[in-house]
């Protein structure tokens, strides 16, 4: 890190050079867990109240271009409302994983990452390790953001 290079610059080189050399077996296996946490919550949180509203609410963005909305075979949203749809399923039991200071790294990350992976063309799909690597990322900037955040420093140890 040099001082002439923001703390932006750098945040944003250190992401960048992230790849799938970086995922140790046991983060794999840790993120395995946490998305399969996830997904469970996910599916729950698609029987809520909340969950039902964004549903019927989003239905307006239908596009060729579409990602899954968990629960529904015969509905797919573009990827920014599916993984806002699917993220609030998440949210909505509040059973999805948590860390200090208060965050939901996983609610926020893995809906994003699902909806985008879906919407890519058929010849260039992710693999499965490509996907870890997007979530741990997604994770990483999470954490690295609540590290920068007065706000967070402020909230009380539970």
């Amino acid at each position: 890190f040099s001082p002439s290079q923001t703390i932006t610059g750098n945040f944003a080189s250190v992401i960048h050079g992230l790849n799938a050399n970086h995922l140790t077996d046991q983060v794999i296996q840790r993120s395995k867990r946490m998305i399969l946490d996830t997904l469970g919550v996910g599916l729950l949180g698609t029987s809520t109240e909340v969950c039902h509203k964004v549903t019927q609410y989003s239905k307006i963005y239908s596009s060729d271009i579409s990602s899954t909305i968990w629960g529904h075979l015969d509905f797919r949203l573009p990827p920014l409302y599916a993984a806002f749809v699917n993220g609030v399923a998440v949210h909505s039991m509040d059973f999805d994983d948590t860390w200090h200071p208060a965050t939901h790294p996983s609610g926020a990350v893995l809906p994003a990452v699902i909806a985008l992976s879906e919407a890519f063309p058929q010849k260039k799909k992710i693999s499965g390790l490509d996907l870890l690597l997007a979530f741990n990322v997604g994770i990483e900037v999470q954490g690295r953001l609540l590290r920068f955040s007065s706000e967070a420093r402020n909230i009380p140890k539970r």
